[in-house]
């Protein structure tokens, strides 16, 4: 079955089954690793893109309901203020250790920051508690989102 995406602001066709979960077809079909596998299960957050502009565990959202919707993965992220501003609190705060989760990270934390341009240490506990750190990098990724929130503030 093909099936019309828009990932990332490009339009692209995917020959996967309606059921296929969106994260083996970015990695598989779409060539795009960057959205990593986790759980497989949607809990630890390492698979998650944006779908409209809500977050969504890519390992169980079937591809087939998603079209007509826009999807930004990890590889997207940078196309926008709120994404530059991350990556670059990312950098400056040494955020990942092994990196695995850090994909999930940011684009949870761009939605954050999307609906509360300057979150509390509770909303950050709050929105990023779906997101999974094996390392314990949680106290690099709340900095880097207050930095990146002030960033944005100017």
């Amino acid at each position: 079955m093909s099936t019309q995406l828009q990932i990332n602001g490009r339009r692209v066709r995917v020959d996967s089954a309606a059921e296929t979960p969106l994260l083996w077809v970015l990695r598989d079909e779409l060539g795009m690793t960057g959205t990593k596998y986790g759980c497989g299960v949607g809990l630890c957050g390492a698979c998650t893109v944006h779908v409209g502009n809500d977050p969504a565990r890519a390992c169980i959202t079937p591809v087939g309901a998603l079209a007509r919707q826009q999807v930004r993965t990890i590889e997207g992220l940078g196309q926008d203020r709120i994404g530059r501003a991350l990556q670059a609190a990312w950098i400056a705060n040494d955020v990942p250790q092994c990196g695995y989760c850090q994909c999930g990270q940011l684009m949870s934390a761009a939605v954050l920051l999307r609906t509360t341009p300057m979150p509390t240490d509770k909303d950050i506990t709050e929105t990023m508690a779906g997101n999974i750190c094996r390392c314990g990098t949680y106290d690099r990724i709340r900095a880097a989102i207050h930095e990146a929130a002030r960033a944005l503030s100017v």
